[in-house]
């Protein structure tokens, strides 16, 4: 349950999902999540690292061996919402 009421929270799947593109700096993070606001991108890293899905690195903010397993399953959603939608009736 703390990794699902951790997921629910705003900006922790957007802030996961764009590490998967890589490291990011914390202003570089900021900007690819839609200039959130610092506190936010800080609350939520804190709490991503305090878990183990990110750590900081030289360049920047990345996901960790388990982060990088987590995000795969993102990966996996998003396949199946693809197909989901592509049969899906519009309203």
């Amino acid at each position: 349950m703390v990794l699902l009421d951790l997921l629910g929270k705003r900006w922790t799947l957007r802030i996961l999902w764009e590490l998967t593109q890589g490291p990011a700096t914390f202003r570089e993070l900021q900007r690819r999540c839609d200039d959130i606001s610092p506190t936010m991108v800080n609350k939520r890293i804190g709490e991503l690292r305090g878990l183990g899905f990110v750590t900081r690195e030289a360049d920047g903010y990345g996901l960790t061996p388990k982060g990088h397993e987590l995000a795969q399953q993102f990966i996996n959603l998003e396949t199946w919402a693809n197909r989901w939608a592509d049969v899906t009736p519009e309203e």
